[in-house]
């Protein structure tokens, strides 16, 4: 299903579990105008067509002690499929390394990782992530502070493309 063969319902729900993923399927049915059991049938549609990837708490990791925030450019020295797909795998097992997106321009990879203090980003940096096969380079920028940390997609502006598609 793409987005436009989704009815304006299951968009309500979609938004909805978006900005709340902790609420009753009746406080979600209540909220989109509809009953329970329709509304629960259309979360797992959902669900099934991969709209919805899971559910999950949005955790602070300064509060657990996660002090230090990076973004790594990474560089590779073989962009062959093989070396792209195994990079990735690396990245999937350093517990560090929270996100990993391949890009189309001078960098390869962007990565974006936590780590309790500088010292363990340090030895995760020099140990792991410049010696692992195939890193031609890696530049790394501290995050100072967070303006904007919002997931997912802005439904208004996906409403107002589909209005005017219609």
């Amino acid at each position: 299903m793409a987005a436009n063969r989704l009815d304006e319902i299951d968009r309500k729900i979609l938004a909805e579990l978006q900005d709340d993923g902790r609420m009753t399927n009746v406080e979600l049915a209540r909220r989109v105008g509809i009953s329970a059991p329709p509304c629960l049938r259309r979360v797992r549609t959902l669900e099934e067509g991969g709209y919805i990837r899971g559910y999950h708490a949005d955790v602070n990791p300064r509060e657990l002690g996660f002090e230090v925030q990076v973004f790594a450019m990474v560089g590779l020295h073989s962009q062959a499929e093989a070396d792209l797909s195994a990079f990735e795998a690396k990245c999937r097992v350093w517990p560090l390394v929270r996100e990993c997106h391949m890009l189309n321009g001078e960098i390869d990879f962007i990565l974006k990782c936590v780590a309790p203090d500088l010292s363990s980003f340090q030895t995760f940096l020099t140990e792991e992530l410049t010696s692992a096969p195939n890193v031609a380079s890696v530049k790394t920028s501290l995050v100072i502070r967070c303006a904007k940390d919002q997931p997912g997609v802005p439904f208004d502006v996906l409403e107002a493309r589909l209005g005017r598609s219609a």
